[in-house]
């Protein structure tokens, strides 16, 4: 933060604003505390100072994404598979022997009606 302009008052107010309206970190899957007004496109690369360029980040991230672009969610591989093998993604899939087993939830019909492609017949 060598740049003067992160000194002066336009900018603390900037950085004041950008928090207010994002208090917690935009990177998914964090939720940390956002303490950084972070430029979505650098100011090196003609990114504006702007409230439209910049969102709030915790400090991890914020040091994540200034080496490598934006960070992975917390907890994921860099596939986006999770870490945690007690996750449910990493659990083995359930066979069912037959519908009686799904829950009532997953036995409901789509909300939506389904067409056929040629239409209602009326022409």
């Amino acid at each position: 933060m060598s740049d003067p302009f992160y000194r002066t008052a336009r900018w603390r107010k900037l950085r004041e604003l950008v928090l207010s309206r994002h208090p917690f970190c935009v990177t998914p899957g964090c939720g940390a505390v956002a303490v950084v007004a972070d430029h979505l496109v650098p100011r090196s690369e003609g990114g504006a100072d702007s409230l439209e360029n910049l969102v709030g980040r915790c400090i991890p991230c914020h040091n994540a994404r200034r080496g490598t672009g934006e960070p992975r969610l917390r907890g994921c591989r860099g596939d986006g598979t999770p870490v945690d093998p007690r996750h449910w993604w990493n659990a083995p899939p359930t066979r069912l022997k037959n519908r009686s087993e799904l829950r009532r939830a997953d036995r409901r019909p789509p909300p939506f009606a389904v067409s056929s492609p040629e239409g209602d017949g009326d022409g």
